[in-house]
């Protein structure tokens, strides 16, 4: 704010000046005091000026609805939505979202610092306020292959970028409990900058929390029980009440919200895509999944604004009071949450559901594509075992956790491994696509339900390799050329034709298309997973797959390098 902005907004709020914009007959939720205040709101510029009775040429009845801050989705990977920034935004402003912390450390696996740049410049062509953390785990782990690598030194630079408030997820809590020097190092760089630390610790507990949060960690989006909710408000750590497209978490940590800890708690989705956002909505799901739980609506969206400006700094936001951004809601009641306008910087971008301001997209040419394979054939994809009895990935309910599962199988006079229809058990395989490695490795998945074909795709977090998973080799073989043909994304085939595709020429993870054609893909490819492969309807078909090759969360997956425990952190045998 400069002095001539200032001074205006003081004049106004002293009322010797008429205000911009005045929004009356409005009832205020006040997150300060915890009740509502029936009164007018009035606006200069960007600013909210004051709440009573001001005077304005422009003035909006809102007709006695609910005047709420700007909803701030507290964690969230844009990628995971698989569009654009620009059509991120415009998907969740008119559900009241008005600022994002993301995390683009997907891309930037992919495609390094240009990626990061390129999330950065095309954040600008939206109106919401998309913040960012830093990916500090690129790749997450050294056990797979990512197109890049991060050192604490390329950190320097991009840590103190506009908008960008501090480091990503640390995935690598083994790295900190053992003090590695260069993941020290990589701390120290958001220390000197004085710049927060997002967590990521699934399972971890005792002694091994206790030296991770010495770290300086603040948040922690990874909870699914109470006990591990407990843990980290215990330790002082904000915890991320997580309701995604995939994970599902808030419904089981509600139980342990109270009047005592509600303060640290905050919402956020980590993955959300279109049809999730255009079906149900954003963080209005879980202010109703909240309220409808029994918790008290005030303080339910106080985890959705002030909660989360507190926890990261934004000292101008997250409260309807003078001085703040004017960034709110009207919303029609305090159970269903539906959103009639939304405001940003004091500017009306949403009404009845539609986002007003024209849409325009950044180029993608500095990431379109990002494919290099070399030496793969299907003799790469036969999976021969010792024995009948394998070690499997399976795939626990309601979530993308899996456990470690020996589990008799089929295999041939070659000691193969067979499908047999009657078993839920079918052939994984990680194919490295950034380095021309040639990597190629192979595990077995039960509990995914599919019965026909092969499913590719290049969005395998978060080195974001191309994993496929299948019933036979030769659509297995088929469906990842034909991926890599179509620049990425999603594909379904069988019997060598492709039955549904989601082209994602963004690094291989987002859609240059509208939220909407989007939204139809994946409705048109669930269609054909569910139906006619087979795939099991209690599970995310595409999102449940991605995180089969993710190495930090427990227990067991599969990267470019092969079998992974997550648990103990080392390759192992299939049997």
């Amino acid at each position: 704010m400069n002095k001539n902005e200032l001074k205006k907004l003081i004049d106004v709020a002293s009322k010797r000046v008429n205000a911009d914009l005045v929004i009356s007959n409005c009832r205020v939720v006040d997150v300060y005091n915890h009740k509502i205040i029936d009164t007018s709101v009035a606006i200069c510029g960007k600013y909210i000026a004051g709440l009573g009775e001001y005077t304005s040429e422009n003035t909006y009845d809102a007709e006695g609805r609910y005047l709420v801050p700007g909803f701030i989705d507290s964690h969230i990977h844009i990628e995971s939505s698989y569009v654009s920034p620009e059509e991120i935004g415009r998907l969740l402003v008119p559900h009241g979202t008005t600022t994002i912390i993301a995390d683009p450390h997907e891309i930037v696996n992919v495609c390094g610092i240009k990626g990061f740049k390129y999330m950065l410049e095309a954040a600008k062509n939206t109106k919401l306020d998309i913040k960012f953390m830093l990916p500090s785990c690129v790749p997450a782990t050294p056990y797979e292959t990512s197109g890049a690598v991060i050192s604490s030194q390329d950190m320097k630079e991009p840590i103190n970028y506009e908008n960008v408030l501090g480091l990503g997820e640390f995935m690598n809590y083994p790295g900190i409990i053992n003090s590695d020097d260069e993941t020290l190092n990589k701390l120290v760089v958001a220390y000197e900058n004085n710049k927060i630390i997002d967590g990521h610790s699934p399972g971890l507990e005792g002694a091994n929390l206790n030296a991770y949060t010495c770290a300086n960690i603040r948040t922690d989006h990874e909870c699914s029980s109470i006990s591990e909710f407990n843990d980290r408000i215990s330790r002082g750590l904000y915890v991320l009440l997580r309701q995604g497209s995939a994970c599902h978490d808030l419904k089981n940590l509600l139980p342990a919200v109270n009047n005592y800890n509600s303060r640290y708690c905050l919402f956020c989705s980590d993955d959300r895509h279109p049809k999730t956002i255009l079906e149900i909505g954003h963080l209005e799901e879980h202010l109703k999944m909240s309220v409808n739980s029994g918790l008290d609506p005030i303080t339910a969206i106080q985890m959705a604004t002030i909660n989360a400006a507190e926890c990261y700094s934004l000292k101008d936001r997250g409260a309807i009071a003078p001085g703040k951004i004017a960034n709110f809601s009207l919303i029609k009641d305090l159970k269903s949450f539906e959103v009639v306008k939304t405001y940003i910087n004091g500017e009306l971008v949403s009404q009845e559901g539609m986002y007003l301001p024209k849409t325009e997209m950044y180029p993608i040419a500095s990431v379109k594509g990002s494919f290099d394979v070399k030496n793969f054939n299907k003799e790469r994809l036969r999976l021969k075992l010792k024995t009948n009895s394998a070690l499997t990935i399976y795939l626990q309910p309601g979530g993308v956790l899996t456990k470690k599962k020996m589990s008799f199988v089929k295999i041939n006079e070659f000691n193969e491994f067979v499908f047999d229809e009657s078993k839920d058990i079918v052939k994984v395989a990680v194919v490295e696509r950034h380095k021309g490695t040639g990597n190629t490795a192979v595990g077995l998945l039960e509990g995914y339900g599919l019965k026909k074909g092969a499913i590719a795709q290049s969005i395998a977090h978060d080195s974001h390799n191309i994993i496929v998973v299948g019933t036979n080799d030769d659509d297995m073989f088929f469906a990842v050329n034909e991926l890599i043909n179509q620049d990425g994304g999603v594909i379904a085939v069988e019997n060598g034709k492709i039955l549904s595709s989601i082209p994602m020429p963004i690094a291989g993870l987002m859609s240059d298309k509208s939220g909407e054609i989007v939204r139809e893909q994946l409705i048109s490819f669930n269609d054909c997973a569910f139906n006619i492969m087979k795939i099991n309807k209690d599970l995310e078909p595409i999102m449940t797959l991605c995180f089969m090759s993710l190495a930090v969360i427990p227990e067991i997956k599969l990267t470019d390098r092969g079998l992974f425990d997550v648990t103990t952190f080392e390759y192992i045998d299939i049997n």
